[in-house]
């Protein structure tokens, strides 16, 4: 814009001096005409000449008219080519002005399109700004309570969201997905969390249904046992109670011992939910926790249980479930069966809580929080 200005005033400056030069000269040879036409007068003609040359004047017989009609037809050609040459020079100045001003107009333009976009990146980034810097403001503390498979999850998340927001205090117990929503539903916790969809009688109560991740639930064997793969249907008569040894699925001759978790586990409920066999397992051992069926399974031989994905280790095998091994692509290609949600559940939607608990899930929702997630071994909800 300043360039464009710049050139422009140059450019009318030239203008002017051209057209002042040309107006001085005009006048210059205006003067000189009249003096021209004055050098005759008749009554000097008749003192200097006699009445014999003023005659021949007269009659324009003589021979000094001559000059004199040479000279003012000479002085009036000059100034018609200068009249021309001026509006020749004012047609090309009214041109570049037209010119001048579209190019100006377009400096101008792109000048406040810069400039607005500018002022718009300089608001949001003031605005993010203005956001972290609330959100680092606050302080208090946020209460979870419920699934023991997210536990994994949970301790994660909370350290690296104090981290950003030392402020905030967050406190997780780990009482399994019934209780956590109970306690939800009672108003003592601020979030339960339930590693399966919610029940329709808990929606009724007015918990409402968020999920921050998706989970597989893998079936774990003691290393020593020889069968790696399982169907579908045969996994559920295991659990009924309908096959009682492995020799009877191909593999050594021994008892199957069948460990799960307790009622209202969210583990439990979601696999009896997958299998279809809700109610009428045939459980050898139930147990309050994720990790205390990790540990039975690995010291117990011809034992069977069921684990949140992300905690298999190399303590025991993870079986396949009609040919498909439970992994993380099998699970977003929708090959494996046995996979839930991880629902952090709120009485009310994420929009009805107080500051504290929707900074808390806007940070889950934030690249730091889908980083903690993958960390885990979860899935990223699509």
């Amino acid at each position: 814009m300043f360039i464009c200005t710049a050139f422009f005033m140059h450019f009318l400056q030239d203008l002017y001096l051209c057209t002042v030069v040309d107006f001085t000269r005009l006048q210059y040879d205006k003067k000189v005409n009249r003096s021209a036409k004055v050098k005759f007068p008749e009554n000097e003609l008749k003192q200097k000449t006699g009445s014999g040359l003023q005659s021949k004047l007269k009659s324009g017989s003589g021979q000094e008219t001559k000059p004199r009609e040479e000279m003012e037809t000479n002085i009036k050609t000059e100034k018609e080519k200068r009249k021309s040459i001026m509006k020749k020079k004012l047609i090309a100045a009214i041109c570049t002005a037209a010119l001048m001003t579209a190019a100006l107009t377009g400096c101008g333009s792109n000048g406040t399109a810069d400039t607005t976009q500018t002022e718009a990146a300089d608001a949001s980034a003031t605005d993010t700004t203005a956001e972290e810097d609330t959100a680092a403001d606050l302080s208090g503390t946020i209460s979870l309570a419920g699934s023991t498979s997210m536990e994994k999850l949970c301790e994660a998340m909370s350290e690296s969201f104090m981290e950003k927001y030392p402020g905030i205090t967050v406190t997780v117990e780990y009482t399994g997905s019934g209780a956590g929503l109970e306690s939800l539903a009672s108003g003592s916790v601020d979030i339960g969390d339930a590693s399966r969809s919610l029940k329709d009688e808990e929606k009724a109560a007015g918990s409402v249904e968020n999920i921050v991740a998706i989970d597989g639930i893998a079936v774990i064997e003691d290393k020593d046992n020889g069968v790696t793969n399982v169907s579908a249907e045969d996994l559920a008569k295991i659990y009924k109670g309908e096959v009682k040894n492995w020799s009877e699925l191909g593999g050594k001759d021994e008892a199957i011992v069948v460990i799960g978790r307790e009622a209202g586990s969210g583990t439990r409920d979601a696999f009896e939910e997958l299998l279809d066999i809700a109610d009428s397992c045939a459980y050898a051992q139930e147990l309050d926790s994720t990790g205390a069926v990790l540990a039975k399974v690995a010291s117990t031989p011809g034992a069977i249980g069921y684990v949140s994905l992300d905690v298999v280790d190399d303590t025991v095998t993870a079986v396949s479930i009609d040919g498909t091994e439970p992994t993380e692509e099998q699970i977003l290609a929708g090959n494996y069966l046995l996979s839930r949600p991880f629902v952090m559940a709120t009485k009310g939607e994420i929009s009805e809580q107080n500051d504290l608990v929707k900074t808390w899930f806007d940070y889950i929702a934030s690249e730091d929080g889908k980083n903690v997630i993958k960390q885990v071994g979860l899935i990223i909800p699509e």
